[in-house]
């Protein structure tokens, strides 16, 4: 007897029926909670292929609305939610995308004082993260809490993609120390991305995502993926 139920056998059966993950990947991804942080252009396609897949329960946290200059890349929102919290228009979206599973918003700025709390249930967090002080705040954060942080970058043509913190695998601050970026002015004008870069970042983060809860194949967790969409090479550094 199949343990998904007949809607669930037709919403995922090309999902299914890949070796790799089966009804008990299905099921495991039912089972899985997962928090993003930022639901802008990263996490536009992460928040869509996280609820098309099925993840039973996803956080989605930000404290920004939707602007017109968002919709060149944000890809989640139209032009009728400009002005409305993205955490509560994400989660409108891909609720009703998949009605199967469980989003909640989180209408706030991820901070020392409410990450542990934010992240607390969640078996993996997201970084789609557009500041390094936020993305610092979730790296030590997902560090106490004991869970991965699936990790992407995007700037200009350029885009990155990691695993932190998965089985003694490095952090994001083995990468980059915070000294590094210590004279990062976050406040200052949001610099340029080419408005498809996002998706194909925030694809793979999803990606990474669905492999670290199904056990499918090898994770970048210890390889640092990086993309120059404008010559499209692609390259995995060991770290």
């Amino acid at each position: 007897m199949s343990i998904l139920s007949d809607i669930e056998q037709e919403r995922y059966h090309r999902q299914i029926i890949i070796p790799q993950v089966g009804e008990e990947g299905q099921l495991k991804l039912r089972n899985a909670s997962v928090l993003v942080v930022g639901a802008g252009g990263l996490g536009s396609p992460v928040l869509l292929y996280l609820a098309a897949a099925g993840i039973g329960r996803i956080g989605i946290v930000d404290n920004d609305v939707v602007d017109t200059g968002n919709l060149q890349r944000q890809v989640l929102y139209n032009t009728a939610d400009i002005g409305c919290k993205k955490a509560e228009a994400a989660s409108e979206k891909i609720s009703l995308l998949n009605p199967h599973i469980c989003a909640k918003p989180f209408p706030v700025r991820l901070t020392k004082d409410n990450a542990g709390e934010l992240l607390s249930g969640y078996d993996i967090a997201v970084d789609c993260c557009d500041n390094f002080a936020t993305r610092y705040v979730l790296s030590d954060a997902t560090i106490s809490a004991g869970i991965p942080m699936v990790y992407g970058a995007v700037f200009q043509f350029m885009g990155q993609a990691s695993v932190f913190n998965h089985k003694g695998g490095p952090s994001y601050r083995t990468l980059f120390p915070e000294e590094m970026h210590a004279a990062s002015d976050d406040n200052g004008a949001p610099p340029g991305v080419i408005g498809t870069l996002p998706g194909i970042i925030g694809s793979i983060e999803a990606c990474e995502v669905i492999k670290l809860i199904t056990g499918a194949g090898d994770t970048l967790s210890g390889r640092l993926l990086q993309i120059d969409a404008l010559s499209f090479r692609v390259e995995i550094i060991s770290l």
